[in-house]
């Protein structure tokens, strides 16, 4: 049953009436968003404004103190990170979360494998995975990365360890990704193939990043939820967006 229908179809995540409180700090209060399918959307907003604790909220990383959270129209609010991960919810992280000491191969293929078994099956031999193999050779090609597939993760530039990041979370073919600023740390030069990568991720699912380099928001987003103080202050388009008299006193600012 759908519990969080936005009126005009399910959405494929929803939030309603959202809060995060610590002790008497509310970190996010009140916060109703509907991201629907296919599209993608730009969280922004100074910092602590409260957007990475909502990505935290959607993915189940930060507990709610009031409110509720849909996945494609099932209520997900009690479900743990793993859970939501197995309903189709993928998430990457602001700091880079890989294992250094795996070649790229290794780390999609243990990905893959930590995703399609709940129990690991202890008993079989690397030979008896060629079906997941096959899988993490496919996403290794999709991210671009072919070529590094021998290569220690520890070894690769931060743009590709960014990239190889968002390949983990695509192992498990989300309906929905959340990218905690997929260009931190990106040099110029690999910033044009990290946005590349995003819109490729992007196809068929719907995502939700938060990023920094208003250039890429506005080129990137279907549409742009801004954020301050714990509130979302305004949502919609970009062009929208840009032109919005609060948005740009607080956070763009006059000059943009």
């Amino acid at each position: 049953m759908s519990v969080l229908d936005s009126g005009a179809g399910t959405a494929a995540l929803a939030c309603r009436d959202v809060e995060v409180a610590y002790g008497a700090f509310k970190a996010i209060s009140g916060v109703s968003c509907d991201f629907m399918p296919g599209r993608l959307y730009s969280l922004i907003g100074p910092n602590g404004a409260g957007k990475t604790t909502l990505m935290n909220a959607l993915s189940g990383r930060a507990r709610l103190s009031r409110g509720r959270v849909a996945l494609g129209g099932r209520d997900i609010t009690a479900l743990p990170p793993h859970a939501r991960t197995r309903a189709g919810l993928g998430r990457s992280f602001q700091i880079t979360q890989i294992f250094p000491g795996m070649t790229v191969l290794e780390n999609l293929r243990l990905a893959a494998q930590a995703h399609r078994y709940r129990l690991q099956p202890f008993w079989r031999g690397v030979g008896g995975f060629r079906g997941i193999a096959l899988e993490a050779e496919r996403v290794l090609e999709d991210i671009g990365m072919g070529s590094l597939g021998h290569v220690d993760a520890a070894n690769l530039s931060h743009g590709d360890q960014r990239a190889l990041e968002v390949g983990l979370a695509l192992l498990s073919d989300p309906k929905v990704l959340l990218l905690d600023e997929p260009l931190a740390g990106v040099g110029h030069g690999d910033a044009a193939r990290a946005v590349d990568l995003i819109r490729r991720a992007a196809r068929g699912r719907t995502v939700l990043l938060i990023e920094h380099n208003m250039d890429v928001v506005m080129d990137i987003s279907d549409e742009v939820v801004v954020m301050l103080g714990g509130q979302i202050l305004a949502a919609g388009p970009p062009a929208t967006i840009r032109e919005d008299a609060r948005v740009r006193s607080a956070y763009l600012g006059d000059g943009e």
